[in-house]
C-alpha cells in the first residue's frame, strides 16, 4: 500500500471528521448559516498567505524544474482565479480590512506550522503538509459534486467548484504521488507526524468557523458589561 494510502487509512476517522464535517455538509445542502460561512470564509483568506509562504520555499526547495514548475503554477491560481473570489465575495458580504488581517488561535497556529516546515523541512515535508491541506479539500468537493449538491447561495458554489478534481486534481495527485515515491523509510516517521498535526489542524479550522473560536482577551471583552472597566 502506498505511503499516503496507509496514512489515510490509519488515520481515517479524523480525515473523514474533516471531509464529512458538518460545516461542509451545511455549505453543499445550503443550509450553512451566512455567518458561520463568512468567519471561515474570512480566515482562510488569512491561512492563504501561510499556504503561499510554503508553496514559494517549496519551488526553492524543489528537486526538479518539474516539481517547481507545478507548485509554480499552483501559487499563480491561488493569486489570480482564487483571490478574485475572495475580492468579490468580501465586497458582497462587507468584510472590513480590519476583519481580514484577524487571525483565530487555530489560524494562527496552524499559519505558523506551515511556515516553521517550509522553512525547516525538506521539500517531502512540504509536499506531506499541502498533501493534506488540498487533499482534504479535493476529497470532500469531489464527494459534494458526486452526490450532485449544488447550493442556491453563488459563494457555496464556487468554493465548491474551486476545490473539485478540475482545479486541485493535478496538484493533490502530484504530491501524493511524490511522498509515496521519495519517502525512505527512516523518515516515513516523520511524514507521518506531519500528515497527522495537519489533518488535526484542518479539524481545528472547520471547528474554530462552526463552532466559534477567540482569543482569551477577547472572550473577556465580550462577556463584559457596557460601560464596564
Amino acid at each position: 500500500m502506498a505511503l499516503t494510502a496507509e496514512l489515510k487509512e490509519k488515520h481515517r476517522e479524523l480525515w473523514e471528521g474533516v471531509v464529512t464535517h458538518p460545516f461542509v455538509l451545511e455549505m453543499g445542502d445550503g443550509t450553512l448559516p451566512r455567518k458561520t460561512f463568512r468567519d471561515y470564509f474570512v480566515q482562510d483568506y488569512a491561512i492563504v498567505g501561510d499556504i503561499v509562504s510554503i508553496l514559494s520555499m517549496g519551488v526553492a526547495k524543489a528537486p526538479s524544474f518539474d516539481a517547481a514548475s507545478r507548485f509554480n503554477k499552483f501559487i499563480t491560481g491561488i493569486l489570480n482565479p482564487e483571490n478574485d473570489i475572495f475580492m468579490d465575495a468580501f465586497k458582497e458580504m462587507k468584510v472590513t480590512p480590519e476583519e481580514m488581517a484577524r487571525k483565530t488561535p487555530t489560524t494562527q497556529a496552524f499559519g505558523d506550522f506551515m511556515v516553521r516546515v517550509g522553512l525547516e523541512g525538506q521539500f517531502e515535508d512540504i509536499a506531506t503538509v499541502l498533501y493534506v491541506t488540498e487533499g482534504a479539500y479535493l476529497d470532500w468537493a469531489t464527494r459534494l459534486m458526486k452526490a450532485g449538491k449544488r447550493p442556491r447561495n453563488a459563494a457555496y458554489r464556487a468554493w465548491i467548484d474551486i476545490h473539485g478534481p478540475a482545479v486541485l486534481g493535478d496538484i493533490a495527485a502530484f504530491l501524493g504521488q511524490h511522498v509515496d515515491r521519495n519517502t525512505p523509510p527512516m523518515r516515513r516517521k516523520r511524514v507521518e507526524e506531519l500528515f497527522l498535526t495537519s489533518l488535526r489542524y484542518e479539524y481545528r479550522f472547520f471547528e474554530a468557523a462552526y463552532r466559534g473560536e477567540q482569543w482569551p482577551d477577547e472572550q473577556t471583552a465580550s462577556r463584559r458589561p457596557r460601560g464596564a472597566r
